[in-house]
C-alpha cells in the first residue's frame, strides 16, 4: 500500500474532533477504500489545553495555523475554523499556493471567495473540496457534480438550515411561538447565542449559492440571493398553514430562466408553505434535505443530518478519500465547480416579479370596521385574486385581528404591489408577511 496521505487539521471543535475519531475508528476500512492510509500529522486550534475528549499527543501542534499550509510533512489541509475571511481564508490561500490540497466545511468562505480559491487550485493543479460546506453529511455536491452530471436541472431547492427547521417543526408540534422555541433551541445547543446568521437565512443563502453554481455552471453570486428569514412567523401562521394542508419550511431555491435570449439565475431563501404530500413536508427537526429535478433523472431527494460531528466529519473524510484516490491514480484534480472557473457563466439576476404562483399573505390589524375592506380593495386594485380568507381575533393581544389569505395563481409582482399599497396604513399593527406556496 502507498505512503499515507498526510493531513493538517485546523480547528478542533465538534467537527474537527469528529474527523480525528472517524479516521482512528475506521482506519483500516478507509485505507482500503482510499488505496492508502489517512494520517493526521499536525493540528491547530485556539486553545491547546482544552479537553476535547481525544488524545492529541500523536500529532504535532502548530500555534499559527496558516503555517501548516507550508509544512513539508503535509499533503492536504483540512480547514474547520469557519468565517468568510481572516485566518481561514489566509490558510486556504497559503495551502493552495504551496501546492497542497484543501478540504473545507466553510460555506461562508466558499460563497464569498470560492471562485478565487478554485481559480488558484486549478492553476496549481491541486484539489479543492467542500462537500461538508453544504448539508453536512449529505453527499449533495457529489450527487449533483457526479451522479447527476448528465442532467439539466429545472430546479434545485430544499431545507438547508437545521436550526430553522428545528424551530419551525417544534412550533408545529407544540403550538408555541417563535421566541419561546428559539430560546429552547439555544438552551439545547441547536441555535447559537447570536442566532441571526441562521434565523435570518444567511447560512442557507451561502449554501444555496454554492449549489446553484454547481447545478447551473454559474459563477457564485451570493449577493444576488433574495433572503428572508423566519423570525416574523407566528404560531398562528403555523396553525393556519396546517388548516389549509401545509407546513411552513425555510426553502432555498435556485433555477434559471431565459429572458429575451439571456439566461438569468433565480436564487431565493424564504419561508414557504409546503403541501402535506410533498417530501419536504416530512423533514423534521435539524434534518436537511435537497431536491434536484433533472430532465432525465426526474426528482432526486438527498436527505440526512445537516450538521453535527459525525455527519460533517463523514463528508470531510469522504473528500480526503477522494483526494487519496486521485493521488494514487496519478490523475489531476477535477474542477471544484464541475467546470473550470473560466467556463463558469456570470448570470444576471432573475426578475422575480413575473414569476407565477400562489401566496399566503398574513396581516395583523386593528379590530375596527373597514379594515378588511381596505385590505381587499388593495388586493383588487393590484390584480390579486383571493382564493380563501380567514379572519381571527388574537386572544393574547387585545384589539388585534389576524387576517390570512391564500391567493389564486398570479404574478408575484401583483402581491408585492398590494402589500406596497398598504404600507403606512394605520390599520396594520405589524408589517404583512408573504410566503409563497411551494409548487409541486
Amino acid at each position: 500500500m502507498s505512503e499515507p496521505l498526510r493531513i493538517a487539521l485546523a480547528g478542533l471543535g465538534t467537527v474537527g474532533a469528529g474527523v480525528i475519531r472517524l479516521i482512528e475508528a475506521n482506519a483500516a476500512l478507509i485505507a482500503r477504500r482510499a488505496g492508502r492510509p489517512l494520517q493526521v500529522t499536525v493540528v491547530s486550534a485556539r486553545d491547546r489545553n482544552k479537553d476535547r475528549g481525544i488524545d492529541l499527543s500523536p500529532y504535532a501542534w502548530e500555534d499559527d495555523m496558516v503555517i501548516m499550509g507550508e509544512r513539508a510533512d503535509v499533503d492536504v489541509v483540512v480547514e474547520l475554523v469557519g468565517g468568510s475571511d481572516g485566518p481561514a481564508l489566509a490558510l486556504a490561500r497559503t495551502t493552495i499556493e504551496a501546492g497542497k490540497g484543501l478540504v473545507t466545511a466553510n460555506k461562508a468562505m466558499i460563497a464569498h471567495h470560492g471562485l478565487e480559491l478554485a481559480q488558484k487550485a486549478e492553476a496549481a493543479a491541486v484539489p479543492l473540496k467542500f462537500e461538508a460546506a453544504v448539508a453536512g453529511g449529505i453527499p449533495v455536491i457529489k450527487g449533483l457534480r457526479e451522479g447527476a452530471a448528465a442532467n439539466e436541472f429545472s430546479r434545485v431547492y430544499g431545507i438547508l438550515n437545521g436550526t430553522c427547521n428545528y424551530i419551525l417543526s417544534t412550533m408545529e408540534d407544540t403550538g408555541r411561538d417563535f421566541a419561546a422555541v428559539l430560546a429552547e433551541a439555544q438552551a439545547k445547543g441547536y441555535a447559537e447565542a447570536d442566532p441571526a446568521f441562521d434565523i435570518e437565512g444567511t447560512d442557507a443563502a451561502h449554501k444555496l449559492s454554492i449549489l446553484a453554481a454547481i447545478a447551473y455552471g454559474a459563477k457564485i453570486d451570493f449577493a444576488a440571493v433574495d433572503t428572508t428569514g423566519i423570525s416574523k412567523i407566528l404560531a398562528a401562521d403555523i396553525a393556519q398553514a396546517d388548516s389549509l394542508g401545509y407546513v411552513i419550511r425555510l426553502i432555498g431555491m435556485a433555477s434559471t430562466e431565459n429572458s429575451n435570449g439571456t439566461e438569468r439565475l433565480f436564487q431565493r431563501v424564504q419561508p414557504h408553505l409546503v403541501p402535506f404530500d410533498h417530501p419536504l413536508a416530512h423533514v423534521d427537526g435539524a434534518t436537511n434535505a435537497v431536491v434536484a429535478e433533472g430532465n432525465f433523472s426526474g426528482r432526486l431527494l438527498f436527505q440526512g443530518a445537516g450538521a453535527g460531528d459525525g455527519p460533517t466529519a463523514s463528508a470531510v473524510v469522504a473528500d480526503l478519500i477522494d483526494i487519496a484516490r486521485e493521488m494514487e491514480r496519478g490523475g489531476e484534480a477535477g474542477a471544484p465547480f464541475s467546470v473550470p472557473v473560466a467556463e463558469l457563466v456570470a448570470m444576471d439576476r432573475a426578475d422575480t416579479g413575473h414569476r407565477m404562483g400562489r401566496s399566503y399573505i398574513r396581516f395583523v390589524v386593528a379590530d375596527r370596521p373597514g379594515v378588511l375592506a381596505e385590505i381587499t380593495a388593495a388586493m383588487r386594485d393590484a390584480g390579486v385574486s383571493i382564493e380563501s380568507l380567514i379572519q381571527k381575533g388574537r386572544h393574547d393581544e387585545d384589539g388585534e385581528v389576524l387576517v390570512a389569505m391564500v391567493t389564486h395563481e398570479g404574478p408575484e409582482s401583483a402581491v408585492a404591489e398590494a402589500v406596497r399599497m398598504l404600507e403606512g396604513s394605520a390599520s396594520l399593527t405589524r408589517a404583512p408577511l408573504v410566503m409563497h406556496i411551494l409548487a409541486d
